[in-house]
């Protein structure tokens, strides 16, 4: 199993059929929370459906198109980090992620998020780095902030949920950049 310690008692896990349970447990406990943001909230009905979402990470590992990872805390998962996909040929990727409220404000999604990105630059020699945020997620948006990223733009009513479409604030970060953040910290 893979597994990648960001401190003592905050971990990554390779995303696996053992943690479907789990993932529905706190994807079903933070139901609230996320189906603002989260389209996918309302189509993870059981643990079935976490287990149909593995499988297509599992897909994704194989091909070399990027992986999905459990965030884990002590002994609870809390959320879960991926790359959408990998583009090989223009050497970028994108990022998601999402962390239950309980979890929310101790830095777990920021050193998560800071983790992909050194892999992705130094482990997978990619280019570019790039997250999308819903204009109303603050949370979500100081994330990127947070790590150097630059706002290039948004794209407007990009995300249809719950009857409402959500715009998107696109943020990049390219290799030379993360460098130079590195040798600044």
């Amino acid at each position: 199993m893979f597994s990648y310690h960001l401190e003592p008692n905050l971990r990554l896990e390779l995303l696996a059929p053992r943690h479907a349970q789990e993932i529905f447990e706190v994807v079903d406990a933070n139901r609230e929370h996320l189906r603002p943001r989260m389209p996918w909230v309302e189509s993870t009905q059981s643990v079935a459906n976490v287990e149909a979402f593995i499988a297509t990470t599992l897909q994704q590992l194989a091909g070399n198109s990027g992986f999905q990872t459990a965030i884990r805390a002590g002994q609870e998962i809390v959320g879960v980090i991926g790359m959408h996909k990998i583009d090989w040929q223009n050497k970028s990727t994108s990022l998601g992620y999402w962390l239950a409220q309980k979890a929310q404000g101790q830095g777990i999604m920021t050193k998560a998020c800071a983790a992909y990105i050194s892999h992705s630059f130094t482990q997978l020699g990619l280019h570019r780095v790039e997250i999308r945020c819903a204009t109303e997620n603050t949370k979500s948006r100081a994330i990127p902030q947070r790590l150097g990223f630059t706002i290039e733009g948004t794209i407007r009513e990009a995300e249809a949920i719950d009857g409402r479409y959500l715009s998107h604030v696109v943020y990049g970060l390219l290799s030379s950049e993360w460098q130079k953040t590195l040798s600044q910290a």
